[in-house]
């Protein structure tokens, strides 16, 4: 029996194409067929759904946890191992592809789709995982269904996150129909390996398929407030103004300063919400909400960046404002276990697909899970540069099948294991 295993290619490519199709949306800016598949809204349980009745189809037995995070597994000949698990998420910003989180997890059932029609029977069972609310964009913090399964947060702290409307986590996994009955927390699995399109471009400049991935640096995500003044835009001389909407464009502009000075390693600074109040041409704002998402593959240097931001915020109090903030999220630096590392890259090597290592950039639920086993991903090469949290979104269907192809080889070198 080989251990080198291919999958089907257009099986693979028409499950993300008919995922890809629930929140489906049309996207003005780019003329492109986008998707809004946000955690635990209608759409979101509907691509649930679709998946459940794939894994069932394929023959697993899914159990769904109280944190609505969805497994599905394939027993081993020793039903006593710890399984080999895999996975990522469905849920997506408001403007996303098909690709991000799904290609994990629709690999993950490929893969063992090619296992039952090959007969092949591994040592230990394997698991193929949906997390939730990985996005963060909805409950405001990210690798959340993950970092619960991990015992970094508490069931209680995820039941109880807001979206902006209000409604809370927990009871929109009531709502949805998503509590499960299995315990929140995940027994550690003899290891973990992700899927993953990069969101860069580092492969393709490197004119490669394949990312080992060596780690996940590190994010932080924070709530700022600015408590201004409202004033008439006319009558107000601006000495006397407390503007928020000034504050905010200030802090905007101090990130990208701290960024540029090069004082902090590869400091990343972003800005992504910003919204003020009472939102009037005429009024001067009131009071500004933004959000502020650091990252760095360096805690030292993490620290001192959020520190001197902190530095930075109390000088604006200065000028008639009150400033308060809230810590959405924060992980620092992961690294990648060396041995899974070598096992996805002898894989590629035996696929003929050339590889490189490298770090990401972005979070993922393997940084949750890395805690509790061996854990390690792999990089898909995407196309225009890699852009990702857009419906210009893309892998071709060729690169997203030499990645599950090097998952399944992976995943079975792994589940024969002792």
């Amino acid at each position: 029996m080989t251990d080198i295993i291919t999958v089907n290619r257009d099986r693979l490519w028409r499950s993300l194409m008919d995922l890809a199709e629930i929140g489906a949306y049309d996207d003005e800016r780019t003329g492109l067929r986008g998707v809004n598949r946000l955690a635990l809204t209608d759409a979101d349980a509907a691509g649930r759904r679709l998946v459940i009745s794939w894994m069932e189809q394929a023959g697993l037995t899914v159990r769904i946890d109280k944190m609505g995070n969805i497994y599905g597994r394939r027993d081993g000949a020793d039903p006593e191992a710890r399984p080999v698990l895999t996975g990522s998420h469905i849920d997506s910003v408001a403007t996303a592809g098909a690709f991000d989180g799904c290609l994990g997890v629709l690999g993950g059932i490929e893969v063992l789709r090619t296992l039952n029609e090959r007969g092949i029977t591994t040592r230990r069972p394997i698991e193929v995982a949906v997390f939730t609310e990985e996005e963060g964009v909805r409950f405001g913090t990210d690798m959340l269904g993950s970092a619960v399964a991990a015992n970094r947060l508490t069931l209680d702290y995820a039941h109880a996150l807001t979206d902006r409307d209000g409604a809370t986590l927990g009871a929109e996994l009531a709502r949805t129909g998503f509590v499960g009955l299995a315990g929140e927390r995940l027994d550690p699995p003899h290891a973990y390996v992700e899927c993953h399109i990069e969101q860069g471009p580092v492969l393709a400049q490197a004119g490669v398929e394949i990312g080992v991935v060596t780690g996940v640096q590190g994010i932080s995500w924070q709530e700022i407030i600015i408590h201004g003044r409202a004033a008439h835009a006319g009558t107000t001389p601006t000495e006397l103004r407390a503007d928020a909407g000034l504050a905010a464009a200030q802090i905007i502009v101090h990130l990208r300063a701290m960024v540029d000075s090069g004082s902090y390693d590869d400091l990343r600074a972003t800005v992504g919400y910003l919204a003020v109040h009472p939102d009037l041409t005429n009024i001067v704002p009131a009071r500004a909400e933004l959000t502020v998402d650091l990252r760095n593959p360096d805690d030292t240097h993490m620290a001192r960046a959020e520190q001197d931001l902190a530095a930075f915020l109390r000088t604006l109090e200065e000028n008639g404002l009150s400033i308060s903030t809230r810590r959405m999220a924060k992980t620092a630096y992961v690294p990648f276990d060396d041995t899974v590392q070598k096992v996805i890259a002898r894989a590629a090597d035996d696929h003929g697909l050339a590889h490189i290592s490298l770090l990401s950039g972005a979070g993922h639920d393997a940084q949750e899970i890395a805690v509790l086993c061996p854990t390690a991903m792999i990089f898909v090469r995407g196309e225009y540069d890699g852009i990702s949290h857009n419906p210009r979104e893309y892998s071709t269907p060729e690169a997203c099948a030499h990645g599950i192809d090097v998952l399944a080889t992976t995943l079975l070198r792994l589940a024969d294991q002792n």
